[in-house]
């Protein structure tokens, strides 16, 4: 969100959203690609699993580094002043700057492990598909006045404890 946001400050928005939302789709048929692999694991030890990775994204988001929405949109305004404005190159520019940014991401891995808990590539690659577009689009048209009420750090604490409930109710599942 905040990587569309900066560039959208920049460029046309729907060049920008066009950019994000195809590195978006690449990153969910990775994600579902994966968790379609952990569907080989049986089901208890799976549910641990699975379990285990929220809580290592849960740890993340709460005692990793903070998201600095600030330095990243000064950082991708400063390029966005080299490059010209036309749909071929902001196109590139968002595709790469989210899909780089994004790997590996707690995202990516929620998407892996839902996909492998309900066992619907499907299901879940359309839901996690149309959820990151519409999340890049409020980025793009509606994330600068947001993120002047409600702080990055607020956010990835909510996420977080969103996670951390993710996890508790999986290893649950996975142990009983």
């Amino acid at each position: 969100m905040f990587a569309s946001l900066a560039l959208s400050t920049r460029f046309r928005k729907s060049y920008v959203w066009a950019g994000a939302a195809a590195a978006f789709l690449v990153h969910v048929v990775i994600a579902v690609s994966a968790g379609r692999l952990l569907t080989f694991i049986p089901r208890h030890p799976l549910e641990v699993i699975i379990g285990i990775l929220f809580l290592l994204g849960a740890g993340l988001l709460l005692f990793g580094p903070d998201e600095d929405e600030s330095s990243e949109r000064a950082k991708l305004a400063k390029k966005g002043n080299q490059l010209p404005g036309s749909f071929p190159r902001v196109f590139a520019t968002a595709f790469t700057v989210v899909f780089l940014g994004e790997w590996g991401d707690i995202t990516q891995i929620a998407i892996a492990n839902y996909a492998a808990k309900y066992h619907s590539v499907w299901s879940v690659a359309v839901g996690a598909v149309l959820g990151l577009w519409l999340v890049a689009a409020a980025g793009i048209f509606i994330g600068s006045r947001l993120l002047e009420r409600i702080p990055g750090r607020a956010v990835q604490r909510f996420t977080a404890l969103i996670l951390l409930l993710f996890a508790g109710i999986s290893i649950w599942t996975g142990l009983h």
